[in-house]
C-alpha cells in the first residue's frame, strides 16, 4: 500500500475505529479510481501575485431572456479579464433558502441560474472557486426527506437527539434553536439545525455520510471546480458533551478531504472558512501539509474598519507583524467583503471590548443591523456587523463629498492588496455598491442588505458615468489589481515586513516594494527613510501622503 493510501487508511481509522476503517478503505479506494482520469486538466498550479478572486453569486448580474450564468460570463469577460484569475461562485445549486446554502441537491446548478455548460464557459477564463456546503442540507431536499420516510439508504445521515441532554457546552454561531422538531414516519424527532431551520446537519458519524461527501467533492472537481471552499466547517463533526466545534475528528475529515484530493488532483486547494478567533481559524492549516492551503482571514474585515474609522494604525500594524502562514504552499484569503456580514468574533483579544462595541454601534448609525450569537452562559452577543462595506465606512446619510468616501474605500483596499496572501474581493465591492436596506424587508434577514442583485442595463449605465461612484471604485481597484498581478513582490510566498511609520500609517514591506496607506482624513508626512522608489500609483509627491493616500513604491 503506498503512504497516501496508509494516510487515508490511518484517518479513516481515527474516525471510525481500526476495523471499520479497513473495511471502508477498498471503497474510497474504488471512489478515487472512478475519478481518476476525469479530471480537467488546472488552469494553473500554485498561487502567484496574479492570483485574485472576485467572490460573486452565479446571478449576480440579470438580463431578460438570458440564464444569469450566461450573463456572468459576458459580464465577467468584458469587465473581469485581466482585472482578477479566478472566481468564486456562490452556491449554484438547487437550494431552498439562504441564498444557496441550503443545498437541496448537490450535483445539479439550479436550472434557474443556467447548467454545468455555462460553469464550463466561466471556467474557460476564470479559475474557478466552488462552495462545499457539507455541514448540513436542505430540510426539503430529497435527503432529509427520505431519511424522514424511514429510507434505508439514508438511516442515520443526520442527527436526531433523544430525551433532552445537556447541550450548554455547544457553541452557537447564532442566536436561534440548535434543535427543531420534525414529523418522521414514525413520529416526531429533534433534529440537529445548527444554522436554521431549513439546514439539518449531516451526521459524519455515519461513514456513509463521509463517503458521499468525497463523492461529491470529486464530481465538483471534475466539474472544473480548483478551489473548494469548505463553508462553515468547524461545526462539523457532532458530539454531545463537546463544544462541536473544532473537533479533532473535524480536523481529521479536512484531513481526508485533502488526502483525497492530493491523490487524484494535487493541484485543487481547499480554503477553509472558519469565522472563529485567530488561533483557532489558522487550526486548520494543520502541519502546513496535510488540511487547507488556504484559510480565509477572518480578522481583516472588522481590524480594517477599526482602522480607517479610528485614523489609527497601531493595532493593524501590531496585529498584521504577527501574520506569517506556517509552510511554502500555505497562504491566507484576505478578504473585506463577502455575501456574509463583518465578523466581531475574530476580534476577540485584538481590539478591547469597548472598541468592538464602537464599531457596533457606528454600524447601526450607518443603517446596518447587527446579528446575535448565544453564550454557553445564557446570554447574547454580538456575532457580524450586517452592512455593506462602503456603508461601513461612510455613512451614507451623512452628506460627506463622495469623492473622500471613495478614497476612503480605495485605502481599506490597498491595505487589502498589500498584505500576504491571495485577496478575495466582493462583486459589490469592486463594483462601488452601497447597501440594499430594502432586502432585509423583503427576504427578512439581515445579510441581505448586502446581497443585492443587479440588472446589467442598469450597471453597465453606471458604470459608463466615469465621474460616478461605481465607475471610479473600479477603475481604482482595477488598476491596483493589474499592477499588483505584475509586481513579483507580491507573490503570496514572499513574506511581509510591518514597518513603524507611526499610527497615521499603515506601512508593509514586500520584497522590492514598500507600501504605504494613509488611514487618517488629513495628509501626513511620509517618513524620510520611506520615501524612496518610483511609485507604481503615480504620485509625484514623495514628501506627504494625502489623505487616505496609497504608496507602491518600488526601488
Amino acid at each position: 500500500m503506498n503512504e497516501r493510501l496508509q494516510r487515508v487508511e490511518g484517518l479513516l481509522a481515527e474516525l471510525y475505529g481500526a476495523r471499520r476503517g479497513a473495511d471502508l478503505l477498498p471503497e474510497v479506494k474504488d471512489l478515487l479510481e472512478r475519478y481518476r482520469g476525469r479530471i480537467p486538466a488546472p488552469r494553473s498550479t500554485g498561487l502567484s501575485q496574479r492570483d485574485a478572486i472576485l467572490i460573486t453569486y452565479a446571478d449576480q448580474v440579470q438580463q431578460p431572456g438570458q440564464p444569469p450564468l450566461a450573463t456572468l460570463a459576458d459580464f465577467s469577460r468584458a469587465y473581469l479579464k485581466g482585472v482578477v484569475s479566478g472566481l468564486h461562485i456562490l452556491p449554484f445549486y438547487p437550494s431552498t433558502s439562504d441564498d444557496g446554502f441550503s443545498v437541496s441537491d448537490y450535483t445539479r446548478v439550479d436550472p434557474a441560474l443556467g447548467g454545468w455548460e455555462h460553469i464550463r464557459q466561466l471556467g474557460g477564463d476564470f479559475r474557478l472557486m466552488f462552495d462545499a456546503v457539507f455541514n448540513h442540507a436542505s430540510a426539503q431536499g430529497e435527503w432529509f426527506q427520505a431519511y424522514l420516510r424511514n429510507d434505508p439508504a439514508y438511516r442515520d445521515f443526520f442527527i436526531a437527539v433523544d430525551d433532552q441532554p445537556d447541550l450548554s457546552q455547544v457553541v452557537r454561531p447564532r442566536a436561534l434553536p440548535l434543535l427543531t422538531v420534525f414529523t418522521a414516519a414514525d413520529g416526531p424527532r429533534q433534529i440537529w439545525t445548527t444554522f436554521s431551520t431549513d439546514q439539518v446537519d449531516l451526521n459524519y458519524v455515519n461513514p456513509r455520510v463521509l463517503l458521499s461527501m468525497l463523492d461529491v467533492l470529486l464530481f465538483y472537481v471534475g466539474k472544473g471546480a480548483e478551489l473548494i471552499r469548505l463553508d462553515a466547517i468547524a461545526y462539523l463533526w457532532k458530539q454531545i458533551g463537546t463544544p462541536c466545534i473544532h473537533l479533532p475528528q473535524t480536523h481529521a475529515v479536512v484531513q481526508l478531504m485533502r488526502a483525497v484530493l492530493d491523490g487524484v488532483a494535487p493541484h485543487v486547494m481547499l480554503v477553509t472558512e472558519t469565522n472563529v478567533p485567530h488561533a483557532d481559524n489558522i487550526s486548520y492549516f494543520g502541519d502546513g501539509a496535510n488540511e487547507a492551503q488556504m484559510v480565509y482571514n477572518f480578522p481583516q474585515p472588522p481590524l480594517v474598519l477599526h482602522t480607517l474609522r479610528s485614523g489609527n494604525a497601531s493595532a493593524l500594524s501590531a496585529w498584521a507583524a504577527g501574520l506569517k502562514p506556517p509552510s511554502p504552499g500555505t497562504t491566507f484569503f484576505n478578504f473585506l467583503a463577502s455575501h456574509d456580514g463583518i465578523g466581531l468574533n475574530p476580534l476577540r483579544g485584538i481590539l478591547p471590548p469597548a472598541q468592538i462595541e464602537a464599531l457596533v454601534q457606528a454600524a447601526l448609525a450607518h443603517g446596518g443591523r447587527v446579528s446575535y450569537k448565544h453564550n454557553p452562559d445564557g446570554s447574547q452577543s454580538p456575532y457580524e456587523l450586517n452592512i455593506n462595506y462602503f456603508d461601513a465606512l461612510s455613512d451614507p446619510a451623512g452628506g460627506e463629498e463622495e469623492g473622500k468616501q471613495v478614497r476612503r474605500f480605495v485605502a481599506a483596499h490597498a491595505i487589502l492588496l498589500a498584505l500576504q496572501g491571495v485577496p478575495g474581493i466582493y462583486f459589490h465591492s469592486l463594483f462601488g455598491s452601497r447597501g440594499w436596506p430594502e432586502g432585509i424587508t423583503k427576504t427578512g434577514q439581515n445579510r441581505s442588505i448586502n446581497r443585492q442583485k443587479l440588472v446589467l442595463d442598469e450597471l453597465e449605465a453606471d458604470l459608463a458615468n466615469p465621474s460616478g461612484r461605481r465607475r471610479m471604485v473600479y477603475d481604482w481597484l482595477a488598476t491596483m489589481l493589474r499592477l499588483r498581478a505584475a509586481e513579483p513582490a507580491f507573490d503570496p510566498q514572499v513574506g511581509q515586513e510591518v514597518l513603524d511609520a507611526g499610527p497615521g500609517l499603515f506601512a508593509l514591506r514586500r520584497g522590492d516594494l514598500t507600501c504605504l496607506v494613509n488611514v487618517t482624513g488629513r495628509a501626513v508626512e511620509i517618513p524620510a527613510a520611506l520615501r524612496r522608489g518610483v511609485d507604481l500609483l503615480g504620485s509625484r509627491k514623495p514628501e506627504v501622503l494625502e489623505a487616505y493616500g496609497i504608496r507602491w513604491l518600488k526601488k
